[in-house]
């Protein structure tokens, strides 16, 4: 069954490049990031993980864990990673799991759930669905879904301006307008009364409709 915005991440155990973890305990309180890769060795992806190495830094500003995955094994992940790192400039600097039994993959419903049960003999073709981002909040919960084709790079800032709308929401009764990016205007809610608005928002708000009242970025 597909995952949508508001269900729960599915949890799993998994080996990966640090170690094994299970999901929701490695995330604790914070966010986490999960995107997968359809094999190792693989020229679009190796350029992604080398982006979101150098990324990592923004993202742990934003109390927000990074969980790469890939249909292959832990030691052939540990092989690419130096690839990346001479290639990309930036050192693996997140756990990258080891999916060779594709049961990450099934439960996140990346793959067909009749794609068996090993890596061996896969080409990245065959697992060209496997090409996703799942952003999870603290609640364990779905925030985000994205999913890419093969010969298009993942477009990783676009996934931390949405991370910064999500967690600005989470916490107040506003909405982010097309194309916002941090300190910029956002929208108030339209489930939100105005009498209720003038007490959140006592600086006031312009409205050129009824629906659309435009405030500055909540601090």
């Amino acid at each position: 069954m597909a995952l949508r915005i508001g269900d729960e991440a599915p949890d799993f155990t998994a080996k990966t490049t640090e170690g094994t973890i299970k999901f929701h305990d490695w995330i604790g309180n914070g966010w986490a990031i999960l995107f997968s890769h359809p094999k190792d060795f693989t020229p679009v992806c190796t350029t992604e993980l080398g982006y979101m190495a150098g990324l990592k830094p923004e993202f742990d500003k934003r109390n927000t864990k990074i969980l790469g995955l890939s249909i292959d094994p832990v030691e052939d992940h540990e092989r690419w990673a130096k690839d990346i790192e001479e290639t990309q400039g930036h050192r693996l600097n997140y756990p990258l799991i080891g999916d060779s039994d594709l049961k990450v993959a099934k439960l996140y419903d990346m793959i067909h759930p009749n794609a068996g049960d090993s890596s061996k003999g896969r080409t990245a073709a065959d697992n060209q669905t496997v090409r996703s981002v799942f952003v999870v909040g603290p609640d364990k919960k779905i925030k985000l879904t994205l999913t890419y084709p093969m010969s298009t790079g993942r477009n990783f800032d676009e996934v931390l301006r949405v991370l910064d709308s999500i967690q600005l929401t989470a916490k107040h009764k506003v909405a982010t307008p097309v194309n916002w990016k941090q300190g910029n205007d956002v929208i108030i809610l339209t489930s939100v009364p105005d009498e209720e608005a003038k007490k959140t928002f006592p600086a006031g708000w312009k409205a050129p409709r009824p629906y659309l009242r435009i405030v500055s970025q909540p601090k």
